[in-house]
C-alpha cells in the first residue's frame, strides 16, 4: 500500500522495515495515521477487539469425584506496544484461531489444577471463588502472550449423574421445600384473614349502606307525604283565619247592635220611666207639703205658691231629663240615682225658700 494509512479504532497498524523505537521489531500504530513510504514499509493490521473462547474440562475434585465442569473466557489483545508486538509475533497470520484456542488450552489447565485442590461442597458453595482463582493463575502466562482476560464465567458444573450434587442438595432442597410450604401456608393464612377481613367490610359496608338507603327513604317518604298535606293544611289554615276574621266581624256588629240598642230603646225607656216616678214622687210630696201648709197658719199662703209651682219645677227636670244624650254606666240603678239627686236638690231648694220666707214674715210681725 502506498501513501498514507489510516489504522480503523479497533486496530493496531504495525508497519515494518524501517527503524523503530525502543528496539521493537516493527513500528506499532493506534488511533491516528501515518505515512508509510512505498516499497520500502510493509503494513499490516492486529485485531484489538474481543474475542471469545469456551471451554469443557472434566476435573477431579479433591474427594476424587469427577466434575464437569464449562466456561467461557472473553479476552483480547492489550492496548500497550509491548503485549500489541507480543500478540502480533504469535497470532497474526491467524489471529481468532490461534488466540482463541492457545487461550483455552491455558485455562483448562489451571481450571483442572485448581478443582484439585477444593472439595465439591466447596465448588458448589464458591464457584466465584473458583472463577478468581483460575484468573489469577492464568493472567501471568495471558499477558506473556500480550492478551488480557475482559472475565472468566463458569456455566455449569455437573458430577455426570453421579447423584453427589444432588445429595448436597436435598437438605436445602427439602428446607427451601419446608420454607416454601411454610411461606405458603402463612400466606395462605394471610390471604384467609384478608379475605374475612374483605368479606366483613363488605358486610358492613353492604349494612351501612342499607342503614343510608333506608334513611335517604325515609326521608323522601316524609318530604313527600309533607308535600301532599302542604295543599290541605294551607287551606285549612286559610280557612281557619278566614272563620276567625269572620267571627270577629260577627262580634263587633254585635257590640255594635248592642250600642244601637241601648241608644235607641233602652235609654229612652229607662228615662221615660224614670220621669213617670218622678212625677209620681212629686205629686206625692205636693200632697204632702199641702197638708203641712194647711196646719200651718202663717205659711199657708207661701207654702200654696211654693207647692203649685214644685210639679212645674219637676215637670221641667223631667222633660230636660228625657231629652238629654246621657250616658248610664249601672242601668236603671244609674238613672234613679240621677233623679233622685235632682229632686232632693230641688227639696233643699224648697226647704231653703221656705225658711227664707218664714224669716221674713218673723220680722214683719215684729
Amino acid at each position: 500500500m502506498l501513501g498514507y494509512h489510516v489504522p480503523d479504532p479497533d486496530e493496531a497498524m504495525l508497519v515494518s522495515g524501517g527503524s523503530t523505537k525502543d528496539n521493537a521489531p516493527f513500528k506499532v500504530v493506534i488511533g491516528q495515521g501515518t505515512w508509510v513510504m512505498p516499497f520500502f514499509r510493509k503494513v499490516r493490521y492486529l485485531s484489538l477487539a474481543m474475542f471469545e473462547s469456551e471451554i469443557g474440562e472434566r476435573c477431579v475434585t479433591k474427594q476424587a469425584i469427577q466434575l464437569d465442569v464449562r466456561a467461557v473466557i472473553a479476552f483480547k489483545v492489550a492496548n500497550d506496544t509491548q503485549s500489541i508486538v507480543n500478540a502480533a509475533q504469535r497470532f497474526l497470520s491467524e489471529q481468532e484461531r490461534e488466540m482463541s484456542v492457545l487461550t483455552g488450552r491455558i485455562f483448562s489447565g489451571h481450571l483442572r489444577s485448581i478443582v484439585g485442590s477444593m472439595t465439591v461442597e466447596e465448588i458448589i458453595r464458591e464457584r466465584q471463588k473458583l472463577a478468581d482463582e483460575v484468573l489469577i493463575a492464568s493472567k501471568i502466562e495471558m499477558g506473556s502472550i500480550g492478551l488480557t482476560v475482559d472475565s472468566f464465567q463458569i456455566q455449569s458444573i455437573d458430577d455426570g449423574n453421579l447423584g453427589y450434587i444432588a445429595a448436597l442438595a436435598a437438605p436445602h432442597n427439602a428446607a427451601v421445600q419446608r420454607d416454601a410450604q411454610v411461606a405458603q401456608a402463612a400466606a395462605a393464612m394471610v390471604a384467609a384473614q384478608a379475605e374475612q377481613e374483605s368479606q366483613r367490610k363488605q358486610a358492613e359496608y353492604q349494612r351501612e349502606t342499607a342503614i343510608l338507603r333506608a334513611q335517604y327513604q325515609r326521608d323522601i317518604d316524609k318530604a313527600n307525604a309533607e308535600a301532599a298535606q302542604a295543599g290541605p293544611l294551607a287551606q285549612a289554615t286559610a280557612l281557619q283565619e278566614v272563620l276567625t276574621a269572620r267571627a270577629e266581624q260577627a262580634r263587633k256588629e254585635a257590640e255594635l247592635r248592642e250600642q244601637q240598642l241601648q241608644a235607641e230603646v233602652v235609654k229612652p225607656a229607662l228615662a221615660e220611666a224614670e220621669r213617670v216616678r218622678i212625677l209620681a214622687v212629686a205629686e206625692a210630696d205636693r200632697t204632702r207639703i199641702q197638708a203641712e201648709a194647711a196646719a200651718s197658719n202663717n205659711r199657708i199662703a207661701l207654702d200654696q205658691l211654693l207647692i203649685e209651682q214644685l210639679p212645674e219645677i219637676v215637670k221641667q227636670a223631667a222633660g230636660g231629663l228625657s231629652n238629654a244624650n246621657l250616658t248610664v254606666l249601672n242601668g236603671p240603678d244609674g238613672v234613679s240615682e240621677l233623679v233622685n239627686g235632682m229632686v232632693g236638690q230641688g227639696l233643699t231648694v224648697f226647704n231653703s225658700l221656705q225658711k227664707a220666707l218664714s224669716s221674713n214674715n218673723d220680722q214683719h210681725a215684729d
